[in-house]
């Protein structure tokens, strides 16, 4: 192991953000670079080496936790990236974005403070870039099998990343204009600059996997073209329906889906615009849905020079302890303080939109609300508490309600869909279509990124085993798969 007193002689310490007044005006990651190093030695030495180490439940990819903490103890930066790429292809995006279940199921967290484990993994991967250990992995020799890959999330890249080291020629269709899906589009660069993502993909490019942008399967190509150029499919589109919010004035000028919002941000830092076409800038802004996409666009309105920022959420204030439902190790929903909430604006809880109220141009201006409360298990409506709030932009961040069916992709396959308008499949990630497979949110349904990169490694292995009969890849969750985490 790695201290065997390190428990119980060093305090928990994570890395350090900076000043919310410094960071607002810029749109780099909010930590302090290089403030991780210096105690990421002592903080990995933590680590209890435990008999069971319900850490690796906590963690859908099984990551090999107690191992790489006991090299990041002892500063050996390329055996400990060697154990962390065993199970987990993209570090340094689950590093920066994953809720880190893995320390909600820390041994240790039973009655201190968890390891540190997520701050170790990204000083881990970091080290690894910077001393130039990451390295192309080529197959030795071409299968001769062809798979095309919807989507370029981290469900499609990681399956793609293992079917090329398997020796496939895989190409990776992605309808934006660029690779990455929602991390490239979706998370905002003060929450991960792209450059991680960036260099990932030359890596899959040098290993063989071929991209193609700009390619909606479903309109610009069709399922059938795929299946004759193609041995197999893995769908990997995301579940990108958003929840709408239908009530009076929805259709005003302002009111938009989060998904519409941050893009636009993200396409400023890549060059595309100057400024976003849909901006927070001097307006009364209101966020609605207080999940992690919620609190993107929180952190999002404050760059842009937003005049005041309101969270709302329909569900009541979490505590800041386990309930009694959510015992340890599972993952429990606790009041969380994210980046974005320490820079300003206010969180509203148990409260309910009745409707938009706009001005004579057709421009939202007001939000209309009403507490909620639980009655009999039932949200109901607290009489004599409406009021409304100035509101000149909303953005709808109340979650995915499954798998886009608008473009044709999943009537052209002729795919069956689950009763949560998920797309079904077997326990090989195989869909109903013979060839055709399906990973990540587009068959699970919105979920951590975690989950995400272990979907893509699963379906991995079952289109190996279905072009070639076996398969030495790792499947580290089935598709029934919810572990202790959800």
């Amino acid at each position: 192991m790695a201290d065997p007193k390190g428990f119980l002689t060093t305090g928990r310490e994570v890395a350090k953000t900076r000043p919310a007044a410094e960071r607002v005006k810029d749109w780099n990651e909010v930590y302090v670079p290089g403030s991780l190093l210096p105690i990421i030695s002592k903080q990995a030495g933590r680590c209890m080496d435990c008999g069971i180490p319900f850490c690796h439940n906590g963690c859908p990819l099984g990551n090999l936790i107690p191992e790489w903490n006991d090299y990041a103890y002892r500063e050996d930066w390329t055996a400990a990236s060697e154990r962390l790429h065993a199970t987990n292809n993209f570090p340094e995006f689950t590093g920066r974005l994953c809720p880190a279940p893995c320390e909600a199921a820390c041994v240790l967290g039973i009655n201190q403070p968890a390891v540190t484990i997520k701050n170790v993994e990204v000083s881990i991967i970091d080290q690894a870039w910077d001393n130039g250990s990451v390295a192309p992995q080529a197959p030795e020799r071409l299968s001769g099998k062809t798979v095309a890959v919807i989507g370029s999330g981290p469900a499609g890249l990681a399956a793609a990343q293992q079917l090329t080291r398997a020796g496939h020629t895989v190409v990776v269709y992605e309808r934006a204009d660029r690779i990455g899906g929602l991390l490239r589009y979706g998370i905002p660069e003060f929450k991960m600059e792209k450059v991680h993502i960036n260099r990932r993909i030359e890596q899959m490019r040098a290993e063989g996997t071929k991209f193609r942008t700009g390619i909606e399967v479903g309109q610009d190509i069709t399922a059938g073209d795929l299946r004759k150029r193609f041995d197999a499919v893995v769908v990997a589109a995301g579940a990108t329906t958003a929840r709408d919010l239908p009530v009076p004035g929805r259709e005003l000028a302002g009111v938009y889906q989060a998904m519409e919002y941050l893009p636009l941000a993200n396409k400023v830092q890549e060059g595309d615009f100057v400024a976003p076409p849909i901006t927070a800038e001097g307006k009364h802004v209101v966020v609605i849905g207080g999940g992690d996409t919620g609190a993107d666009c929180v952190g999002t309105a404050h760059r842009q020079g937003a005049a005041s920022v309101t969270q709302l959420e329909i569900m009541p204030r979490p505590g800041e302890d386990r309930a009694p439902n959510q015992p340890w190790p599972t993952f429990p929903m606790l009041y969380k303080v994210t980046s974005a909430h320490e820079e300003g604006g206010e969180r509203v809880y148990s409260v309910s939109t009745t409707h938009f109220e706009g001005d004579e141009d057709g421009n939202v201006q007001f939000l209309h609300l009403i507490e909620v409360e639980f009655v009999d298990g039932k949200l109901t409506q607290k009489p004599g508490t409406e009021r409304r709030i100035p509101a000149q932009l909303v953005t709808l961040a109340m979650g995915f309600t499954g798998t886009d069916v608008a473009n044709g992709l999943v009537a052209q396959f002729g795919l069956d869909l689950d009763e949560r308008g998920n797309i079904a499949r077997d326990g090989e990630f195989a869909t109903n279509v013979d060839g055709v497979f399906v990973a990540g949110d587009a068959g699970r349904g919105q979920s951590l990124i975690v989950w995400a990169i272990a979907e893509g490694r699963s379906a991995a292995r079952g289109v190996d085993r279905y072009l070639t009969g076996a398969s030495s890849l790792p499947a580290p969750i089935r598709p029934t798969d919810r572990s202790l985490t959800v």
